[in-house]
């Protein structure tokens, strides 16, 4: 069974771990902890623990328990003072109340849930991240990262975390050492993506494997974050603001979708992220093979990744280097 290692955070990594769990029984999910938006926001300022919503997602993607559990751990509160609060957050709240660690909290939250293998925060530390825009702002938080950029105008000009030499646990760094592949994406790039790659210890950890790594670029391009970005200037991001050194694999979206849908996007000021021939061309010079297919998938009029598809195409590539795994 191939040994799959996917990294990132927000509503895309939750997504594309349904997929993986198609191919593999043998996943870790590591999460980034930089979150300090809404709920987990909250809970993160009232109580000092680490946001819990992304690991949340992780663990309902990979979860094997009956329905009507995860709908309770998806379940949001309408009115009160709970209001717009995660029933899934504060579960795992009072989880970490009752544990020595928000490590050990996840893991027997996972074990409640009987997921498809392991969930972890990329850190316990405190991190809180940082951008310069190229007029000098200094903005702090990762949910006041876009929402600056738009409001100036401007866009990053350098990104960070603090604090800098920010520790993950010892196993994330063992799991990728182990890992077949390693899956950086989807997500917000600067701040799903782009955080869990500025610890030290984890950008090493990929440098240093001989795994292949894939990087699967957003659909639709994020207001504040990747505004006219293509596919390759999403790749060129990870080069440019991290230690990263190689990446084996573009995943890259070709479909198109409906002018109805496009029209809706575009009133959020979001639009299709495009991939060309020319960029093919350039990222081939640069040792990077392209996985270039209509991965789109729209759910309730949302565009989401069709993680299933894309997943047994990622094993595809990974069965000529483990035939014997598979």
């Amino acid at each position: 069974m191939v040994n799959i290692v996917a990294i990132g955070g927000g509503t895309g990594l939750s997504i594309l771990l349904r997929g993986l769990k198609e191919v593999s029984s043998n996943i870790t999910a590591v999460v980034t902890v930089a979150d300090d938006g809404g709920g987990s926001g909250v809970l993160r300022e009232d109580l000092g623990m680490l946001p819990p919503g992304d690991v949340r997602n992780c663990i309902l993607a990979l979860a094997n328990k009956e329905p009507i559990l995860q709908d309770l751990f998806h379940y949001r509160f309408e009115e009160g003072r709970l209001k717009g609060q995660n029933f899934g957050n504060l579960m795992i709240a009072a989880m970490v109340g009752i544990s020595e660690s928000f490590e050990e909290a996840i893991k027997k939250i996972s074990d409640i849930f009987a997921i498809t293998g392991e969930v972890f925060p990329m850190s316990e530390e405190d991190i809180v991240l940082y951008a310069q825009l190229s007029d000098g702002t200094t903005v702090v938080g990762e949910s006041n990262i876009p929402h600056e950029v738009v409001k100036r105008g401007t866009p990053i000009e350098k990104i960070w975390i603090e604090p800098k030499d920010a520790k993950t646990y010892e196993v994330v760094v063992e799991r990728i050492k182990e890992a077949d592949m390693i899956v950086l994406g989807p997500g917000s790039l600067y701040t799903s993506i782009i955080p869990n790659l500025l610890v030290q210890e984890v950008i090493q950890a990929i440098n240093g494997s001989d795994a292949p790594v894939f990087y699967v670029a957003n659909i639709m391009t994020q207001p504040g974050e990747t505004d006219g970005y293509s596919a390759i200037d999403h790749l060129e991001a990870l080069y440019r603001f991290t230690e990263l050194n190689h990446v084996d694999y573009l995943v890259a979206n070709t479909g198109t979708i409906d002018s109805e849908t496009v029209a809706r996007y575009k009133r959020e000021s979001a639009e299709l992220v495009k991939f060309s021939t020319d960029e093919r061309t350039f990222l081939e010079s640069k040792g990077v093979e392209i996985i270039a297919e209509d991965f789109i998938e729209v759910k309730k009029g949302y565009i989401r990744h069709n993680a299933s598809k894309i997943s047994k195409k990622m094993i595809q590539y990974v069965e000529k280097i483990y035939p014997v795994k598979l």
